[in-house]
C-alpha cells in the first residue's frame, strides 16, 4: 500500500506534537518529535556547559558522537535517548525550554539532526513535526502542514501542560517566551520557520485535539487515494 511523508511545522505550543503523534497512531505511521532531538542536544549542551555561542562545528560532532541523540518507540510511547540514557523528562525542563531555539539556531546542529531525519524518513510512513520539516528535511514531503494559533492561547496550552506535570508557572512568564521564541525561530539565519509554498495552514487557536487530527487524516487518506500532491 502506498505511503506519503506528513510535515507539520509550526511555531512552539501549537499542537504539532500531539496532533502528529496521533495522526501518526490513526494511520499507522511513525511519529518522529524533531523539537525533542533539539531539546536532547540543548540538553547535552547543558550537562556539559558548553556555550552555544561559542560552540565549533568540530565540538558539535565530537560533542554528538560521544552523546548520540536516538528515538525510540516503547509501548507505543516515543522516547528520546542520549546515548543509553532516557531523558524523556529531562528535555522538557524549563532550563531546557529557554535554551532550545539559541542551541537549535546552531548550523552544525541542524545539519546533525536533519541527517538522522531525513534517514528516517527513506521509508516512507512518516508523521514528522517541527520548524523546517516541510522547507529543509523533507521538501518533497506529500503532505505538508503549517499549524499557528494565537499565542495567548498557545500559552495557555503551555500552562496547563506544565501544571499537569506538578510544575507551576506564570502566565505572562510564558506568553512573552513563546513571543519570544517565535522571534528568534523565525529570524535565524539557518532553517528559519517558515511556511512552505505548499503548505496547508491549520489554525488551532479554538480546535480541539481531535478536530485538528481528523482534519490532517482526512486530507492525507485524500492524498492516498487520489495520489496528488500537497495541496488538497
Amino acid at each position: 500500500m502506498k505511503k506519503i511523508i506528513i510535515a507539520i511545522d509550526g511555531p512552539a505550543a501549537s499542537g504539532k506534537s500531539t496532533t502528529a503523534r496521533l495522526v501518526s497512531r490513526k494511520l499507522n505511521y511513525i511519529y518522529v518529535d524533531t523539537g525533542a532531538m533539539y531539546r536532547a542536544v540543548t540538553f547535552i549542551f547543558l550537562e556539559n556547559g558548553i556555550d552555544p555561542e561559542k560552540v565549533t562545528p568540530a565540538e558539535v560532532a565530537d560533542l554528538l558522537s560521544k552523546f548520540p541523540v536516538s528515538l525510540k518507540i516503547m509501548d507505543s510511547v516515543q522516547h528520546v535517548f542520549i546515548a543509553d540514557r532516557d531523558v524523556s523528562e529531562e528535555i522538557r525542563l524549563p532550563e531546557v525550554t529557554r535554551n532550545v531555539s539559541a542551541v537549535a539556531a546552531i548550523p552544525s546542529v541542524r545539519k546533525e539532526m536533519v541527517k538522522l531525519q531525513q534517514a528516517m524518513g527513506l521509508e516512507k510512513g512518516l508523521v514528522m513535526d517541527g520548524r523546517d520539516i516541510g522547507t529543509i528535511v523533507f521538501p518533497s514531503a506529500e503532505l505538508k502542514v503549517f499549524m499557528i494559533a494565537d499565542p495567548a492561547a498557545r500559552a495557555k496550552r503551555r500552562q496547563l501542560e506544565m501544571e499537569g506535570k506538578g510544575q507551576q508557572v506564570d502566565f505572562d512568564s510564558l506568553l512573552k517566551e513563546i513571543e519570544h521564541r517565535d522571534f528568534l525561530d523565525s529570524n535565524r539565519e539557518d532553517s528559519p520557520l517558515k511556511q512552505a509554498e505548499d503548505a496547508i495552514t491549520l489554525d488551532t487557536s479554538n480546535l480541539t485535539i481531535d478536530q485538528q487530527v481528523d482534519w490532517i487524516v482526512s486530507r492525507a487518506e485524500g492524498l492516498l487515494v487520489t495520489g496528488n500532491g500537497s495541496q488538497v
